[in-house]
């Protein structure tokens, strides 16, 4: 285990070093990460001034709920980019490559890739993160921390688990599957506001089939005092059984895998 974080350790280094031999192109893309998210937090702002809340969120509550769910896509995102671009190597065949190495085939994967002008993204999530925090009216204690906390690391690990199903169809079908993005991209401007003003129905799929709901919308209400149950702030962790299926895939893919030829 100490092996493989450190040779990840050297991956990402050797990535960032990459980066920063061209470092106006690198500021250049951060920037424009940032104001995409900006624009998404206009929306909002124009939104709220004529909607005092939305399912009895209001925009502090809102901004707070974004900030997070954001910053869990972009972490996720920033880590797993070789899995978001995996197409390319299979169509390739440079798949066949990381097969033949002495390492494990996951640890590899994200290595091929670390895309650090996520930070831009990262950087916006921070910015309404700490807007809600001021805004949201929410009584901070160490639970309420600990909540956040577990939210990005359960949300993170979700986004992930989604990240590699899309590399695992790879397998079967050569070109990734643009219907993926439903659930990385969509997912992240549907997350713009809690699940459960979406309806029942869609709070229900986003609970027992994708657990979005599980890294935003319940342990949202712990933090905003609507849920007083203490066991409400471990209810992010549950996402992490979400990435055993998605590994279970990305596993019958790799067993299924047939060089391109290229």
């Amino acid at each position: 285990m100490r092996a493989a974080v450190s040779l990840y350790g050297h991956y990402v280094s050797i990535h960032v070093k990459s980066m920063m031999q061209y470092k106006g192109s690198f500021l250049l893309a951060v920037t424009g990460q940032f104001l995409v998210s900006f624009n998404v937090f206009l929306g909002m702002f124009f939104m709220f001034q004529r909607f005092s809340a939305v399912g009895g969120f209001t925009y502090g509550q809102v901004i707070l709920c974004f900030g997070i769910f954001l910053m869990e896509f972009s972490l996720a995102e920033c880590v797993a980019r070789g899995f978001d671009t995996f197409s390319s190597m299979v169509r390739k065949g440079e798949f066949d490559r990381v097969m033949v190495r002495p390492r494990g085939l996951v640890l590899q994967v994200l290595g091929s890739r670390f895309d650090l002008t996520r930070i831009g993204r990262m950087l916006q999530a921070a910015v309404m993160f700490a807007y809600g925090v001021k805004a949201g009216g929410i009584r901070w204690d160490i639970p309420r921390v600990l909540t956040v906390v577990f939210m990005l690391a359960g949300g993170t690990a979700m986004f992930f688990g989604i990240f590699l199903v899309s590399a695992a169809l790879c397998f079967f079908t050569l070109e990734s599957l643009e219907i993926m993005n439903i659930f990385t991209d969509g997912a992240r401007e549907f997350g713009k506001y809690p699940v459960g003003v979406y309806g029942k129905r869609l709070l229900q799929l986003c609970t027992f089939v994708i657990p979005y709901a599980l890294v935003q919308h319940y342990p949202l209400l712990y933090l905003l005092g609507k849920r007083t149950e203490a066991w409400w702030m471990f209810v992010p962790l549950l996402a992490f059984w979400f990435v055993i299926p998605c590994y279970g895939l990305w596993r019958a893919g790799v067993k299924k895998y047939q060089s391109s030829g290229s």
